[in-house]
């Protein structure tokens, strides 16, 4: 199931638990639920359906001299169409440095300009 598909069938808890992960960047699962004021037990079952969508990570950790859990947000889906204009990939995406004046990044540009 793509990450899209996924959050389309969250909860309003669960949505509201993968925005709180995302904007955080990560939250130790014990200041989860109390930043969402649920209960302990509720946080959990937002965190298991979560981690059973694939939507967020968790990694066994010790937060102020006691066993936890880290969640924090998975890779999403990349919007490669953002990187796009036209038929031409963008000249940033890979490892080589790109010139600003080099004539393939003009001419993404101008590719850019002139889509419908």
């Amino acid at each position: 199931m793509s990450t899209r598909a996924a959050e389309e069938n969250l909860t309003e808890d669960e949505r509201r638990g993968l925005e709180l992960i995302r904007e955080t960047g990560g939250i130790h699962q014990s200041n989860f639920w109390k930043e969402l004021d649920v209960s302990s037990r509720k946080g959990s079952r937002i965190v298991e359906s979560l981690l059973e969508k694939e939507l967020i990570n968790r990694d066994e950790t010790v937060y102020k001299g006691h066993n936890t859990y880290y969640l924090s947000p998975t890779a999403q889906d990349l919007e490669f169409s953002l990187l796009m204009a036209g038929d031409m990939l963008s000249p940033f995406v890979g490892d080589e440095e790109v010139d600003a004046r080099d004539d393939t990044f003009s001419q993404w540009v101008m590719n850019l300009a002139y889509e419908e």
